[in-house]
């Protein structure tokens, strides 16, 4: 007989989760990962991200299914009146409702943040948005890529070479609903003194401007605003990557020990001497003089050797490598950093605890699957829930799929 999955640390939360795309499912997701119970609840049409290549026929899109597992699927229509009454139930007995409509969705309906205060004091109402509901942009739409632009992160980010790029994951996306993820957590806390809920709010473009470190503190600094450097750190050097006899290898140099440490196990130990470079602020002025230097000694060198013999010595350095070169390696492996159930994969919860560890309960639900399950579980009958699903305000199958 197999053992139990462990608590997680939060287990006993329960949270109502409206949001589709990424931000907010990828917060539910950490939240289920460590215990909380999430209700999903779909919109007819289904989490849009339920159509994202790649999708297989037998296990839907990897793009939902990397940000949706540990929860339970509800398909239910909230531009219906019976719907809206059907969560109202759900909230009854929740500690957490997650959306990310836009900004005057639910005042519209009725359901309101005052409407919620009021009925449900203990509820924490978190929205994730793009610009908030207030100042010039209040209520405007924001997509990743589009706040990667207006925070500075595209003007930074690249090669002088290539020009501006797009970082290559949906960094705003991910980092807001960690954000979010915070926020709800301690308004949890908080609510342990006050005994009140409160409205919690992430939205894309504060968190673009947040994360854009050091670039920020730079520019209150110096006046000056960044540029593309391609691999090189603005502040630190050498900080970047290198070509090897069979491929590229990134180091990191945070100070000047590690340089000198650094230079003798290359077998430099002339470049730690030189007065050029015995400072940080001394290799920052001359990073392209020392780039030559160090270049030559890496490509008479083996990218992985090095990396091994590198790291074991207490120096930075890794090799770039693709994502599957990562999920296999032997580290990976020893550590747990892949979970599976029945048919899914996936990247396990970085956050590990001496006693409450993450667990992988529910595999990323199908379409409204567990719809009946929690009907019954608020107090709806079957002759209700029949009812419900005959009017279209439960869905069970996806509208226009």
């Amino acid at each position: 007989m197999s053992s139990p999955l462990p608590l997680g640390a939060i287990a006993g939360l329960r949270v109502i989760d409206l949001t589709r795309v990424l931000g907010g499912p990828y917060c539910t997701q950490i939240l289920g990962d460590h215990g909380a119970e999430i209700i999903k609840i779909e919109p007819p049409a289904g989490d849009e991200t339920r159509d994202w290549a790649p999708v297989l026929p037998e296990t839907g899109s990897a793009y939902f299914n990397g940000a949706n597992r540990n929860k339970r699927s509800l398909g239910l229509d909230l531009t219906k009146p019976r719907g809206r009454d059907v969560l109202m139930r759900l909230l009854a007995n929740a500690d957490v409702l997650i959306e990310n409509f836009k900004p005057g969705t639910l005042d519209k309906w009725g359901i309101g943040n005052a409407l919620l205060r009021e009925k449900f004091p203990r509820l924490i109402h978190c929205r994730i948005s793009g610009f908030g509901g207030d100042g010039p942009r209040g209520g405007q739409p924001g997509y990743d890529a589009i706040i990667q632009a207006m925070a500075g992160m595209i003007a930074a980010n690249g090669s002088p070479e290539g020009g501006p790029t797009r970082i290559g994951i949906p960094a705003v996306d991910i980092t807001t609903g960690l954000y979010a993820t915070i926020g709800i957590l301690m308004a949890v806390i908080e609510r342990q003194s006050s005994g009140r809920g409160q409205f919690v709010e992430a939205t894309l473009f504060e968190t673009g401007l947040a994360v854009m470190h050091p670039h920020a503190s730079n520019y209150f600094f110096t006046g000056k605003t960044p540029v593309p450097t391609g691999n090189q750190h603005p502040s630190l050097s050498p900080y970047e990557s290198f070509k090897t006899r069979d491929g590229l290898i990134f180091i990191g140099v945070g100070n000047d020990g590690t340089f000198r440490k650094l230079c003798a196990e290359i077998g430099r130990e002339d470049l730690a001497a030189d007065p050029r470079f015995t400072t940080n602020r001394g290799r920052i002025e001359n990073r392209n003089v020392l780039r030559i230097e160090m270049e030559k000694v890496f490509a008479n060198l083996d990218r992985d050797a090095l990396c091994d013999r590198l790291l074991a010595a207490g120096l930075p350095a890794g090799p770039i490598q693709s994502i599957d070169k990562a999920l296999e390696s032997p580290h990976a492996k020893a550590r747990g950093d892949v979970v599976a159930k029945d048919w899914y994969k996936g990247v396990a919860s970085p956050v590990r605890f001496e006693r409450n560890k993450a667990s992988l309960r529910y595999a990323p639900p199908r379409f409204s699957e567990h719809a009946v399950d929690i009907l019954k579980e608020i107090g709806l009958g079957e002759d209700e829930i029949a009812a419900l699903t005959a009017e279209g305000v439960v869905c069970k199958t996806r509208k226009g799929a």
